[in-house]
Formats: structure tokens, sequence, C-alpha cells
């Protein structure tokens, strides 16, 4: 049956008979359905045919001009058959009947396909499984026991039947499904043949074509193509030459790197080793013969680190410790630059720590040395018998100890300059290289900006390029070397640049020199001339920089510090057997002003106040202040104890220092000069004309006052301290004058027999010269305060409130004298005659005693209301006992004896000197009427 069909099928094919053909599409619908599933196996497609020479088809020339001529064979070929086409759309039936026939067989299909139970459809359908089985043949349709044989084999019959029929309604599906492709593959069948003479024709065009190009790529291609071969072999023997020209280079490294070690070219070598460590990663990568090179340079590299530390330590070592002279000139400054750049590139960044801890023991080294020197030319200290030079040095007079104090300050201060000037210089490479950085961030800038303009005209180039070169390119590329040699270095210096191939670089891209792609240097001039090369690989940001240069003026700073820590440390040691408190005032200003020299020098070079050596000073300024103190206290209490507070005569010299300070100069004469010694003592201290009597202690109290003004002026920072122990002594001499006077301890200490009117008004005129001078006094320390300290001028008003206060008692103690002077004699005064009365003559007597006391001594005013405050007692007495015995002015003979008493005493004490107009207003003795 499958023989038969197949064999009238081709002979339909071969008949080319279409009405044939049909009927026989008929008969094969009635088939079986296996025979024609069989058959449809072997179908067959055109399109294959055309795949065979689309290779060829895509090698037709793209400029060729194509013509209707060569459509002419195609169109006799393809006449024919159009009509046999025409002829069967007409045979056919029309399209939408057969639409309509088409869906009606669909839709019954459907229908029949239903009855067909589901587990026939499932894709994994297999009776080899048991449970399939039974399913589909139940084992009771089999079983014949049991005498239901007959029903048994009459279900098996059904059964069977029912299978049948779901078997016919899958085989007319199938036909079905075979006779709506069925045109389709015959119409296929019926083209065979033209697609295999189609093949034919396009199997001898491709031969001829295939030989034809053959013979052009002999005669045009071949030459050319071996010109562009030999070119490339030509680039790729000049790259594999250079690449050896620089293995060579690479190999001569390490001999290189320790010629510049011999010279300590410390900055040429680190850049030779990390050029050749790029050029390993680069352009030598994978090289056998170097693979422990670049371990080796990594280990040069360490060495040349520990190299450069130890070096910069020996030249901060010769650079601290050459002769101190007065020249402060960098020790070879080029040589430092190049080691700071060194340190720098290999971020040792804090080499400045070697030249602080060199500092320390320089400064150590500079007092050892000028104590040893000094020792040496004193010839009464044995440094045999005194060993250690801290004994040396206390064996020193002030004089030798100062001046070997005042040269270690010179060494200091030349030490201090040497050192700024060599951090200076550190410090302006540090500021170089911050510069360098900020101006490649701005260029880095500048480049991305213009980056961005260029990339429309890199993105055009870069499709150009991208497939491959052009073959007039391959032919130009040898012209074109030169003008690729720099744009091909540019794109080597970005970072993000590859390693040159074998075969696809030119010859100037494997010649660059890898420092050009590594790093771009810069000339830079120091302030002390020196100039360097600083490249743009330091990777030190500016925060690092900015840190550094900070920490090496701090070490500045700490130098300040050291020298003030180790001068102090000097001090102290001269200190411990207390030779610094035992200094006169003149030794001990010498010894302020120098060290406030030297502390003012060392803030000038360095910039910053060191507070070490200002506490010292300080500290032993208390110290002298204290002592100072003590001892013009205890001087002015054994002056007092001793004072006989009698009116002493005033050399010339303190004349003449009275005078200095009424001209705004408060200072002492530093000798007597002979005019002076030749001059004889004056009775009275003149004073901005007026005359002051004096006695000695006060003399020497206001020449220890100007002592305290004078010492302010030396040593300004004991002002406050000098203020408050000046005050001290006033009041002390105040209190301690009141005790001798006022409170007669004169009388036990000295051995006075009494304390006269006239030790009363001498003391009140002393008091009077102090009170004098305690403005100008306040003055001068109100200059030389803070305005923040002037609070403390207070003091100097509370003691001239107390000196008043004095004076105005010893006034007090005057009146009090005559009052009960008055009060003794008026008690007994009886109005009688003779007149003048014997108690007149005696008061009048009194009066002209204490006249003659205190005239010479007090100024006319204060003599003449002393008196008035004396009269005014005196009248009070005198108008208590008229009263008391009943004597009124009323003309009678008891007032005129009283009125002629009184005419009397008013006559002589109207007849003293000085008293002459004073007015005595006796009238007011009287009782008044009323």
């Amino acid at each position: 049956m499958l023989a038969l069909q197949r064999r009238y099928t081709l002979q339909l094919s071969s008949s080319g008979d279409f009405m044939q053909w049909h009927q026989a599409t008929v008969l094969h619908q009635c088939l079986s359905q296996t025979a024609v599933m069989l058959s449809l196996k072997r179908k067959w497609t055109p399109r294959n045919a055309f795949d065979l020479c689309s290779h060829c088809l895509m090698c037709v020339p793209r400029n060729l001009q194509i013509t209707k001529e060569h459509f002419a064979l195609y169109q006799q070929e393809i006449t024919p058959r159009e009509k046999v086409h025409e002829r069967c759309k007409n045979i056919c039936t029309p399209k939408d009947t057969f639409d309509r026939t088409l869906l009606h067989t669909h839709d019954k299909s459907r229908t029949d396909l239903e009855q067909v139970p589901k587990i026939f459809m499932k894709p994994d359908f297999a009776l080899e499984d048991s449970l399939t089985f039974n399913a589909v043949l139940p084992w009771s349709h089999f079983s014949t026991a049991g005498g239901k044989g007959n029903r048994d084999a009459a279900s098996s019959k059904l059964l069977q039947e029912k299978l049948s029929h779901y078997l016919d309604i899958v085989e007319v599906n199938i036909a079905h499904q075979i006779s709506l492709r069925s045109e389709a593959f015959f119409h296929a069948m019926t083209s065979q043949h033209e697609l295999q003479d189609y093949l034919r024709k396009t199997s001898q065009a491709v031969k001829l074509l295939r030989e034809k190009i053959s013979k052009i790529d002999k005669v045009m291609c071949e030459g050319s193509l071996r010109v562009l071969r030999l070119s490339l072999t030509r680039n790729n023997c000049i790259k594999a030459y250079n690449k050896l020209k620089l293995m060579a280079t690479v190999h001569q490294t390490q001999p290189t790197v320790q010629l510049l070690l011999s010279t300590s070219e410390f900055v040429g070598a680190l850049d030779l080793i990390a050029t050749t460590q790029e050029v390993l990663q680069q352009e030598l990568q994978g090289i056998h013969s170097f693979r422990h090179l670049g371990s080796q340079l990594c280990e040069l590299e360490k060495l040349i680190d520990k190299m450069m530390i130890a070096e910069f330590s020996t030249y901060a070592r010769n650079d601290l410790n050459r002769p101190l002279e007065d020249d402060c000139q960098i020790l070879e400054e080029e040589r430092l630059v190049s080691l700071v750049f060194g340190l720098l590139k290999q971020r040792k960044l804090n080499f400045y720590e070697i030249y602080g801890d060199e500092m320390i023991i320089t400064a150590k080294n500079i007092i050892k040395q000028c104590v040893v020197n000094t020792v040496s030319q004193i010839e009464e200290i044995d440094t045999e018998v005194v060993v250690k030079l801290a004994d040396q040095m206390r064996m020193m007079n002030f004089p030798q100890w100062f001046d070997l104090l005042k040269n270690i300050f010179s060494k200091f201060t030349i030490f201090l300059k040497r050192i700024k000037a060599t951090l200076n210089t550190i410090r302006s490479v540090v500021f170089l290289v911050l510069d360098k950085n900020q101006k490649t961030r701005d260029l880095e800038d500048t480049l991305e900006k213009n980056s961005a303009k260029d990339s429309t005209v890199d993105t055009e180039v870069a499709y150009l390029t991208h497939e491959g070169m052009f073959i007039s390119d391959a032919f130009s590329e040898g012209d074109l070397l030169p003008v690729a040699a720099d744009t091909t270095s540019q794109r080597n210096t970005s970072p993000n640049s590859e390693p040159c191939s074998s075969d696809s670089v030119s010859e100037p891209e494997c010649t660059t020199d890898s420092s050009s792609s590594k790093e771009q240097t810069s000339s830079s001039v120091t302030p002390g001339g020196v100039e360097m090369m600083i490249s743009d690989d330091m990777k030190l940001t500016d925060l690092e920089l900015v840190r550094l240069a900070n920490n090496i003026q701090e070490l500045l700073y700490n130098a300040s510090d050291i020298c003030h820590d180790r001068s102090v440390k000097f001090l102290m040691a001269r200190a411990k057997d207390g030779f610094l408190e035992k200094l006169n005032s003149n030794e001990f200003v010498a010894l302020s002003r120098l060290m406030e020299g030297f502390i003012l020098d060392t803030e000038q070079i360095c910039g910053r106040k060191s507070m070490s050596l200002r506490g010292a000073l300080q500290s032993q300024a208390n110290r002298f202040v204290n002592r100072f103190h003590e001892e013009r206290k205890t001087k002015l209490s054994l002056l007092l104890d001793n004072e006989r507070w009698k009116q002493a005569e005033v050399p010339a010299e303190f004349q003449d220092l009275v005078d200095s300070v009424s001209d705004g100069r408060i200072s002492l004469p530093e000798k007597k000069t002979a005019a002076t010694e030749e001059r004889k003592p004056a009775e009275f201290l003149i004073v901005e004309g007026q005359k002051y009597a004096t006695v000695g202690t006060v003399l020497l109290l206001i020449r220890i006052i100007l002592e305290y003004c004078q010492c302010v002026d030396n040593i300004p920072s004991i002002t406050t301290d000098m203020l408050t122990r000046l005050s001290d002594l006033l009041k002390y001499f105040n209190s301690r004058s009141c005790q001798l006077v006022l409170g007669a301890g004169a009388l036990q200490v000295v051995g006075l027999k009494t304390i006269t009117t006239k030790n009363l008004a001498l003391s009140s005129r002393c008091l009077q010269l102090i009170v004098h001078y305690i403005p100008i006094i306040r003055a001068h320390f109100e200059a030389r305060l803070q305005p923040k300290q002037f609070s403390m001028l207070r003091h100097f008003d509370h003691i001239t409130k107390d000196y008043h206060d004095h004076i105005a008692e010893i006034s007090a103690k005057l009146v009090a004298i005559m009052d009960s002077l008055f009060d003794k004699l008026l008690s007994k005064y009886e109005v009688k005659a003779p007149v003048p009365s014997a108690c007149f003559r005696n008061i009048c007597k009194q009066m002209a005693k204490m006249h003659e006391a205190i005239y010479d001594l007090l100024p006319e005013e204060q003599t003449q209301m002393l008196f008035l405050r004396i009269n005014a007692s005196y009248k009070l007495h005198l108008k208590r006992q008229l009263a008391h015995l009943n004597v009124v002015n009323d003309g009678g003979p008891l007032n005129g004896l009283v009125t002629s008493d009184v005419a009397f005493y008013t006559g002589n004490l109207q007849a003293l000197k000085g008293l002459n107009n004073l007015d005595l207003n006796m009238a007011e003795i009287w009782e008044q009427k009323r």
C-alpha cells in the first residue's frame, strides 16, 4: 500500500498535469492515514537551495550598475510559471467558500475529539504504566470465571468497538489536517525540478566567478597584500628592536641606582626605580628574565628610605653642631633640599622629629661647652679637685657667672637663627610641592573641559577605526609615524592607557619614555636660590602638606622652648645655694635686663612667646622683691627705732635727688660728684619752693621710695609686687611713727625724756613731705600698670587718707596740750589787780614757747590755723571761768580788769611772728545778753 502510494505520487508529480494531480489528491485522502503520514516525512523545502549561494551573493561588488538586461533571463524563466499559477487560481475553489467549509469541518472535528477520553491526550500516556493500563483496559472485561463468560465477552467486544471508534475519530482528524496542508505540499513537489535547474546554473555561475576572482587575486591583490604584510612585519621588527633596547636599559637600572646612591642622588635613584617599575608593569610585563627585578627594586627602595633617614640625621647633626659663630648660612642647601624632596616623595613625613631630637642634644652641649670654656679660663677653679661642672659653676662670682650666662644667650640666639633658616628652607620645599599640586589640579580641570568639547570628534574617529584599518591607511602608516608619535605619547600619559601589544602598536608607542607617561616635572626655585624639579607623583594631599608645614613651624617654637628650658635649668643650678637671692639691686637688674633681652630676641626670631624662662625670671623677681622689701623695711625699722625726732641737716645729694624728682625724673644718682661733696648741708629741704624741716629717717625713706620706683623701671614684671610692697612700707612708716611720737613710744625706745611740741610739729611736717610725693609715686606706677590693674592704685588713696588723719591727730595733739594748759591756769584765774595778772603772763609765755617751737617747722598758714584753734580753746576756757566768777560785760571794775588782761593777751599773741593779722575775735568770751 505504501509503495503503491509513493509510485503513484511520483508519476503524478512528473507528468505535470494539474487536473490529474487534483484528482489524485482526492484519491490520496481515501488512502490509509498512516501511509499519507509516512509520505509527508519525505517533505522537502526549496529554501535550502537558496542558502547554498548566500555567501556567493554577498561577494557581488557593491558598485555594480544594475540594468534591465540583467533581468531578461529571469523573465524568460518565470513567465511560463506565472501562467501555470494563474490557471491554478481559476480552477481552485473560491476562498470564501473554502473558508466556510473549512470552518464547519473544524467545528465538527472538535466535537468528535471531545468524545475521546482525556487520558489518551496526555503527553505522558504510556500503557507500560499499570495505572494507565487498568484505566484503559479494566481486568474485569477479561475474566471468564463464575459463569459470567458471555457477559464478559460482550463487554470485551464493546470495549474493542469503543476503542476502534476512538481510533477512527483520531484518524479522521489527522486526515483532515493533512488535507488542509496538501496544497502547499504538492505545490512544493511541482517546483522541485525548476529548483534543481536553478541550482545547477547557480553552481556553474559560482564556479566561473571563483575562477575570475582567483585570476584577479593573482594579478591585482597578491602583490599589494604582500606589501602590506611586509610593512606590518617591518613595524613588528621595529617594535621588537625597541623592546630589546628598553630591556637593555632596564637591565642597567640597578648599576645606575648604585651609582646615584654613591653620590647621594636619592631623588634621581627613586625616580629611576619608579620609572623602571612602571615599565615592568606596562611595557615589559610577562618578561621571564625580569620576574625578580620588581621585588629587588622594592627592596632597594626600602634601603633608600633608610639611607635618606640616616643621611638626614647626619645632616641635622652636622648643621646644629658646627661652630656657633655669627654666621646663619644654611649648610649645604642643595643637599638639604634634595633630602627633603626625597623624604616627601617616600611619604616619610615625620623626618622633622629627627631634627627636633638633635636640637635637644645640641642645646645641652652648648651649655656644657660654654661652662667648660669659661671654667678653663678661671685660675681659681681647680678642675681636678672639683670635677662636676655644676660645682665648678657655683664657684664663680657674679661677674664671671654673668659673663657665662651672656655667652650662653648669645650662642642660643645664633643657634635659633640657624634653626630658623634651615626650617624655613624645609617649609619652602613643602609649600612648593603644595603649589605644584594646586597647579596640577587646575591643569586637570582645564583638560577635562577641553576633553568634553572634543568628545564628539573622538567618537567619530573611534567609529571609523573600530573595525580595522583601511587599505590606504595601511599603506600610508609609515608616512604618518612622526605625527602619530605625539598623539600616542599623549595617550600613554593617561592613567587608563593599556600596555602596547606586539602587533597593533606603532614604533613611537613602544619607544615612549615611561617617565613621560607617568609624571610631568616642573622647575621651582627655593628662597635660597636652589632650583629643583618637582614631579607630579608626590601623592601627598594638601591636608598632609599643610599639616607638615605647621609641624615644622611648631618645631621652631619648640626650639625656642628648648633654649628657654635649658636656660632655666642653668639658672636653677646656680640658684641652689641662694646665690640669686643674695644679689644686690644693681646685679639683679643687670641679670633681669639680660634675660629680658634674650626673651625678646627669641620671640622676634621664633614669633611666639616662651613662658618657661619668663616664669623663672618672675619667680626670681618675686624672691628678689621679697628680699628687697624686707631689707628696706628692716632698715626703716632700725632708723625709726633710733630716730630722736630732731631736725636734721639736708645733704646736697638729697636736695639734688628731690630736685630731679621735681623735674619729672625719678632715678637715683649713680655716683656722688665732687661738686656735691663740697656743698654744705642745708637746714631745710626745698621742695617746689616750700621748706620742709625733716628728720634723717624721712630723707632715707625718700631715697628708699625712689629705689622702689627705679626697680620697677628696671624690672617691669614686678610692678604689681613692688606697688604692694611700697604700700606696705608707707603704711609701716605711718603706723610706726605714730606709735613713737603720738604714742610716746620713743620714750622707751630711744630714751627721750618727753615728747615735745617740736617733736610733734616735726613729725607732722615729715608726714606732709611724704604726702607730697604720694601722687608722684602713684602716677609713676600708673604709667607702668595694665589698665586692668588700675584698681591696685587705690592703695595710694588709702595711704593718703591715713597720712592726713595722722597729721590731723598731731594738730589735735598740739591743741590738746595748750587746752590742758588753759584749763589748769584759767581755773585759778581771779579778777583782781595787778594787771596783767600772773595767769595771763604765764599763758602768753606758753603761747610764745609754742610759737617758737613750731614756727620754723610748719608753714605760716598752718601756724595761723593752729593758733586759731588754740585761741578758740583759750576763749572757751576763759568764758567758762568768767561765767563761774559772775563777771559780765557791764563796764564795771571787774569788767575793766578782765578787759585789760585780754588786751595784754591779744597784744602778745599778735606780736608773734606771722600772727599779726590773726583775727582773734575776743568778744566771744562774754555771755550774750538775752
